[in-house]
């Protein structure tokens, strides 16, 4: 499947799965009330999520080994406190900065698979389109964050309306004919979970939990869970820079969230 492909296809399943949850949550009328009032806003959603973000992401999964791509992925968070400065003109902080460096350094690290001096990149194309996948997806949270919608409802609304785009583009620009039983397993897989119900399961716990820090803290864990599942049950190769890399990512997050207390004079 291309790119385009894998896009349309997995859409298409996490709208019916999110629209199921949605009409059993009884959230219909929210759901035409919100696209009565703001369209063009929702379109804009779609437009980014899932329709540029994804197709942007796909390819950086073509061109890079997925144990590469996916640890760049974790740079968002990075790239959101930028975003949030330039948009929302808000204050970059002097940990903001050294979570930037290190970050990026660690992306550095993992593009050039330890050859940092000689800056000889895997996939140059690859690791730019894996960071800009990254502004992407901080853009459409910042814009999410001018709305208190539901967040299924906004879900909705967003994939209904890039849907139809992503459906004409798909039949003008490829093949859906020779497409094995594998390929719509696996786009099926993606639109379930890597796009519809693991949001929802964790919008549940962050709902649900007495202490939210400690859940949001398990984004520090699914990196490595990844890597080696990847390894396991896929068999990539991980080069020890990408857990180089990986590590410096996490350290640079951590210290975003590090809150430092200045110390009482007796």
């Amino acid at each position: 499947m291309t790119p385009l492909q894998m896009v349309t296809a997995a859409s298409s399943v996490s709208f019916v799965i999110l629209g199921l949850v949605c009409l059993i949550q009884k959230k219909t009328g929210e759901l035409i009330l919100e696209l009565r009032k703001m369209p063009l806003y929702y379109l804009l959603m779609g437009l980014i999520n899932p329709l540029i973000y994804y197709l942007v992401l796909f390819q950086a999964y073509k061109l890079l080994p997925a144990s590469e791509a996916q640890p760049l992925n974790y740079t968002w968070a990075i790239a959101l406190s930028i975003m949030a400065a330039l948009f929302l003109k808000q204050s970059i902080r002097r940990r903001d900065w050294v979570a930037c460096a290190l970050g990026y350094f660690g992306v550095l690290v993992i593009a050039t698979r330890g050859n940092v001096l000689e800056l000889s990149f895997s996939d140059p194309w690859g690791v730019t389109l894996a960071l800009i996948s990254t502004f992407l997806w901080a853009g459409y949270w910042i814009l999410n964050t001018r709305r208190n919608a539901d967040s299924v409802v906004s879900l909705v609304l967003s994939f209904g309306l890039a849907l139809p785009i992503l459906i004409v583009a798909s039949f003008i620009w490829s093949d859906w004919s020779a497409i094995p039983w594998q390929g719509w397993a696996a786009v099926s897989y993606v639109g379930l979970f890597e796009m519809g119900i693991t949001f929802l399961f964790w919008l549940k716990a962050m709902k649900t939990a007495t202490n939210t820090a400690l859940i949001s803290n398990l984004i520090f864990i699914s990196p490595f869970i990844s890597l080696l599942l990847l390894s396991v049950v896929i068999g990539e190769t991980i080069y020890p820079s990408t857990l180089v890399g990986l590590m410096l990512i996490i350290f640079g997050l951590l210290v975003q969230r590090i809150h430092f207390r200045r110390k009482l004079k007796p």
